[in-house]
């Protein structure tokens, strides 16, 4: 994964406001939605997501910066500098400012019994293998650890969670289920989009080594909806409009994410006719809400009317005149 700096376009001196100005710029653009041909796309926006986490976290942020995680948020594993390659002369290279038979003690057997000499002067007499893990910059982590490497941490799992526009509108309170069995209940905070990433830290898989478990990263995606269909940021519904209704106009009842509303349908209203209903739709990502569409198909009474019939028989006789 890219430098979190390089995803958002920003410098690394840039303030909280910068980064925020940019993720939302950048997620207009890379979302799925506006990239449906795109195989990629969902890898972008998810990569967005994750440098936004980063840098919008002041503490990963500075975890970042200081080399302690990596762009993916994980721990980095430590760095070994000081091997050094062959050396003039054909000598084989040791650890910085040694050469390579410096810090090897040798051993020697006589009537007083076993004897420590040192080979060359590099690590000094009665030398120890804690201060060799000085040289390499990993004593202090492993007296630290109780005498040996920080065990890693668990891997990270992934899951997606759908979630209905309401929910995702208003918030909500909803269950999820890892790949472990277990389930646990996180809140949908209001107007989450879908493509939204959520970390549940210690929730992913186990350790094999006894530290600390890895994250689970949830990813909000819109479940189909009985009664509208997604364009974009907007939703669309038809109605049924009788016949007398769409001539004479009356109120017909529409369902929003809200609650149902009454919408005026003028007199003479064709079918087809589209009304739309602004800030009813789903969350923006520069704020705001999309629309709902609203579109009208006329229907005949259910039983033969006579009446009816006769007036559309007259109407046409009238036409062909």
């Amino acid at each position: 994964m890219r430098d979190p700096y390089d995803v958002l376009g920003v410098a690394k001196t840039a303030d909280e406001a910068e980064i925020k100005r940019a993720y939302r710029k950048l997620a207009k653009k890379l979302h799925p939605d506006a990239n449906a041909n795109d195989p990629k796309a969902q890898d972008r926006f998810a990569e967005l997501n994750t440098a936004h986490e980063i840098l919008s976290d002041t503490e990963k942020r500075g975890q970042f910066d200081r080399g302690e995680i990596d762009a993916e948020g994980k721990p980095r594993a430590p760095e070994f500098s000081g091997f050094h390659g062959a050396r003039p002369g054909g000598r084989p290279g040791g650890f910085s400012g040694f050469d390579g038979d410096t810090i090897f003690e040798s051993f020697s057997f006589g009537p007083e019994g076993m004897r420590r000499g040192r080979r060359g002067g590099g690590a000094g007499a009665g030398g120890s293998f804690d201060d060799l893990g000085d040289m390499f910059g990993f004593g202090q982590q492993r007296r630290a650890a109780g005498g040996g490497f920080p065990p890693q941490p668990g891997a990270d799992i992934e899951v997606t969670l759908a979630v209905g526009f309401e929910d995702a509108t208003h918030g909500a309170s909803k269950r999820v289920a890892l790949p472990s069995g277990k389930q646990i209940d996180i809140k949908i905070a209001a107007n989450t989009r879908e493509g939204h990433r959520m970390r549940l830290k210690g929730q992913g898989e186990p350790s094999p080594m006894g530290g600390p478990a890895g994250d689970a990263y949830v990813t909000i995606s819109y479940a189909p909806h009985p009664v509208f269909e997604r364009d974009g940021d907007d939703l669309k519904q038809s109605i049924d409009v009788p016949l007398p209704d769409a001539v004479l106009g009356a109120k017909v009842r529409v369902a929003t994410l809200s609650g149902a509303v009454e919408l005026s349908v003028p007199a003479w209203t064709s079918g087809g006719r589209a009304f739309r209903l602004r800030g009813k739709g789903l969350p923006k990502a520069a704020g705001g809400h999309g629309d709902i569409i609203v579109r009208i198909n006329l229907t005949l009474p259910r039983t033969h009317d006579a009446d009816l019939e006769a007036l559309m028989q007259k109407m046409r006789d009238g036409t062909d005149a």
